[in-house]
């Protein structure tokens, strides 16, 4: 049998049988029911609308029409004709654009009812698909929406944020607040006249900005029937994978606004120079046993443990299982959507460790047919999961991955302190060891030698960053760890932490507001509290702006210094080498890099000591200043004397 059966209902296709419950699915079902077109959901046209549905285990299936969203009897259910490979159809005739629909399902004797999983638009709270002409939500220009130029993943500057936190703030100065057309307004003024929203953004230098979750997803914070109450979530609950979160919309009622006006910010974001990655949550679903998924095909979406209870490494209550053929498929489908009607230019993979090696590579492979340059990063943790070790997308297996970028939490933890231990201080707030963890980092947590190795093969692999919308900000996390350290001393370390991972190799990260030294007030989980903890603070944006300056220039640095985003591992290794430096500091040079760099030699220093400093440099020609001067005491031939807490980058010319 290729399910074994865990009730008594079977329904039997020739000598396989399927059971209609909770089941255990083997690669033979696979086999006989792995369906590869491209037309599953709906397909509109005015005259006639055509829907596939993938229902294998179901011994009758219907297309069910309403007239809204909220109708309590249907207009009309059509039946679906059996077809190859598990699959069902029907063709509607006339023009149904505008209607909502569901599919019904008969498993065993129960009838299940359930959203389109391949919906492209749904109604409010995604309950109902909708019947929509896509082309219609294109804005003006749409077919000529050019991304920015961009070659290499660690040429990439990443700026997460989320679509609320943007504009929410009183002093913002955007009119759309909190909506997807709050990031598009330009021009836009907020305390002391300074930028915000996306010339904010902009204005840093930044190549990307990463959105937390933006498909629409389901939770008791948010109802999208009351926006006139106060409400927030970060999103990672996901209902309908395909479809833009509806509260973000200026009326989520109109099926087709949301898409629209999620594909206006985009273009306002490419227009300014920002490509966009995409915050994608695949690992688990919202709810195991409201999931369209389940309702349509019991037991097949998710993973579970022998004793038949859910595998549950997402600790969000299950985990997706996508290494079965039709949820990679689904998966794989669902990128590529977001590549192609959206003309997103990147993808995080939310809890990556628990997804499968063989979905993640062919989604990479996929993309870069399309475009090599589109990005796909992830969060590479080893995590419990019934998944085999050997086919989990995590770190340790990240020489399976080439192509894709891990959040490198050794290098995070190493410059700030372990983030579950709150009091716990890092390199930068004057703790012991982490030199050679430090280390780890700057070459981009690449092989370099036998003491200096972590988990990627390429400097691409890695994602260096200090925070996210994880855990503390990095503000918080020092504030909590240097009880008796002043406020100066403690924006000195955040500078630092904030230079080194902009003059690291790999990818570096931001967090939208680390400019302006974000705090959410020592709030460690964030995810529903109110819009006040989570908004960007402009007031706080104004207080700071030579940090933000700093920040600016730390960009520029890295910018204009290929040295710094060296392609290769094989290049780190012959370029980059490591100097001597007293305790509490880290140096290294970049050596006759001949990639397009003005300089020919590259002096860095992190200095987490706040006291003098004498270093003695490389004999490799006339060292000048940088970057940094505000520490230099002295610099004379070889001998640098350097004083207080901060980077110093010096330069030979070519």
């Amino acid at each position: 049998m290729a399910v074994q059966r865990e009730h008594d209902v079977v329904v039997d296709y020739g000598d396989l049988a399927v059971t209609g419950g909770i089941s255990v699915f083997d690669e033979r079902f696979d086999e006989m029911f792995y369906y590869d077109g491209d037309d599953l959901g709906a397909a509109y046209s005015p005259k006639e609308s055509k829907f596939r549905l993938w229902a294998p285990t179901a011994s009758e299936a219907h297309v069910v029409f309403y007239r809204s969203w909220d109708d309590s009897e249907p207009m009309m259910m059509l039946p679906m004709k059996r077809d190859v490979q598990g699959t069902w159809l029907l063709t509607a005739s006339g023009d149904h654009q505008g209607r909502y629909y569901t599919y019904r399902v008969k498993i065993g004797q129960d009838w299940n009812e359930a959203a389109d999983p391949y919906a492209r638009a749904v109604g409010v709270n995604g309950d109902r698909a909708a019947i929509i002409d896509l082309q219609s939500t294109n804005p003006e220009r749409w077919e000529d929406d050019r991304k920015p130029p961009f070659e290499a993943a660690v040429d990439a500057v990443i700026y997460e944020l989320h679509v609320k936190d943007l504009s929410s703030h009183p002093r913002s100065g955007i009119t759309h607040k909190g909506k997807y057309l709050g990031l598009a307004e330009s021009g836009t003024r907020g305390p002391d006249n300074i930028q915000t929203g996306l010339d904010h953004i902009a204005s840093l230098g930044v190549t990307h900005v990463q959105l937390l979750p933006v498909y629409d997803y389901a939770t008791e914070s948010v109802d999208e029937t009351k926006l006139d109450q106060p409400q927030y979530n970060w999103g990672y609950d996901p209902k309908n994978y395909n479809v833009p979160e509806g509260s973000y919309a200026t009326d989520p009622y109109v099926p087709g606004l949301r898409i629209s006006e999620l594909k206006q910010s985009i273009q306002a974001l490419h227009e300014q120079g920002l490509r966009v990655i995409m915050d994608v949550v695949y690992n688990h679903v919202y709810d195991w046993y409201l999931i369209n998924f389940t309702k349509l095909v019991p037991g097949y979406y998710l993973r579970y443990k022998e004793d038949r209870t859910l595998s549950d490494g997402s600790f969000c209550g299950n985990e997706c299982a996508s290494e079965r053929a039709m949820m990679r498929k689904f998966i794989v489908d669902s990128v590529l959507y977001w590549a192609s009607e959206y003309h997103m230019d990147g993808f995080r993979f939310d809890l990556m460790g628990l997804m499968d090696v063989e979905t993640m590579n062919e989604i990479r492979r996929r993309l870069d047919a399309i475009d090599p340059s589109l990005l796909t990063i992830g969060e590479g943790w080893v995590m419990d999961t019934v998944l085999p070790e050997e086919q989990r997308a995590h770190q340790n297996n990240a020489a399976k991955l080439p192509g894709i970028g891990h959040f490198n939490d050794d290098y995070r933890d190493a410059i700030k302190g372990n983030i579950f231990y709150f009091d716990q201080k890092g390199f930068i707030s004057g703790a012991e060891g982490y030199e050679e963890r430090i280390r780890r980092g700057v070459v981009g947590a690449i092989a370099y030698d036998d003491q200096i190795r972590n988990f990627a093969d390429q400097p691409g692999q890695a994602v260096n960053y200090v925070e996210c919308h994880d855990n503390h900000t990095l503000w918080d996390k020092i504030v909590l760890s240097t009880a008796h350290d002043s406020e100066e001393r403690r924006m000195s370390m955040h500078r630092l932490a904030s230079a080194m991972i902009l003059t690291s190799q790999g990818i570096p990260f931001l967090h939208a507001g680390q400019e302006f030294m974000r705090t959410k007030g020592g709030e460690e989980n964030s995810y529903k509290s109110p819009e006040s903890v989570n908004w960007l603070d402009w007031e706080r944006c104004a207080a700071h702006q030579n940090d933000v300056a700093y920040m600016r220039e730390l960009i520029a640095l890295r910018k204009s210094h290929p040295a710094f985003r060296l392609r290769t591992a094989e290049q780190i290794r012959e370029h980059l080498f490591f100097e001597p430096v007293p305790e509490h500091g880290v140096a290294f040079t970049l050596r006759n890099h001949a990639g397009g760099d003005a300089a020919k030699h590259i002096y860095v220093l992190y200095k987490a000591a706040a006291d003098f400093t004498l270093v003695t440099l490389p004999e490799l020609g006339g060292w000048t200043i940088r970057f940094g001067g505000e520490h230099i005491a002295s610099l004379e031939g070889s001998r640098l004397e350097a004083n207080g807490i901060g980077m110093i980058v010096l330069t030979v010319s070519n």
